[in-house]
């Protein structure tokens, strides 16, 4: 019998390849941004040359992050686990949006920042960004201290995302963390079934495990 093509297919169990590859690309890159920043304000040694590190890495980060958007916004994602509530699912997709928003905002208030501040946004030696906000004090103080303050929120917002992260990894082991991995996924095989197929597993309790 030919399968109907109106059943919707499962979800899948894992974000697709470019996505978990940016995922884990840009955590990297995030990690080592909070390292160099720490560092700018705390050596006036290393600051220069930091900063000389700063603003490709931000640019970096801010280009990948579109590329991302778009990856996120073009294919379906796995679905939460059954044990994660209605209220923790949600709080999760605004947490996720979130850090987005960040990871946009931050490099720009940054450019904006040095823009105000009429100072020479270096990527590379030969290659700088154009100015997106005309010289001015205020504007520079004003972006300084945004830049500042989304710095300091978006690192707590790792730290939660990051908590979050491992407490499903090592504590509920739901399948969670797994999905941005490439390991295997366990899960409740029932939660992703098309009603013929949760038929057919039912009567196959017994000889085979349901993962």
């Amino acid at each position: 019998m030919a399968k109907n093509k109106n059943i919707p297919s499962a979800p899948p169990t894992h974000f697709n390849v470019t996505a978990r590859i940016l995922h884990w690309l840009m955590a990297s890159m995030i990690l080592t941004m909070i390292f160099v920043g720490v560092g700018m304000m705390t050596s006036l040694t290393w600051r220069p040359w930091l900063l000389d590190l700063h603003i490709p890495l931000g640019t970096a980060i801010l280009l990948l992050v579109i590329v991302r958007l778009i990856n996120r916004l073009s294919f379906s994602v796995p679905k939460m686990p059954a044990s994660v509530s209605g209220f923790q699912s949600k709080a999760a997709a605004g947490l996720h949006w979130l850090l987005y928003g960040m990871m946009v905002a931050l490099p720009l208030t940054g450019w904006a920042q040095l823009s105000a501040g009429g100072f020479l946004i270096k990527i590379v030696p030969g290659v700088n960004l154009p100015p997106i906000l005309p010289e001015n004090p205020f504007l520079f103080a004003l972006m300084h201290d945004a830049h500042k303050v989304m710095a300091w929120t978006f690192f707590l917002m790792i730290i939660g995302h990051l908590s979050a992260a491992l407490l499903h990894a090592w504590v509920y082991r739901d399948g969670l963390f797994s999905s941005i991995t490439w390991t295997r996924k366990t899960i409740n095989r029932s939660e992703n079934l098309l009603p013929d197929e949760q038929s057919n597993d039912k009567n196959n309790v017994g000889n085979e495990r349901v993962m």
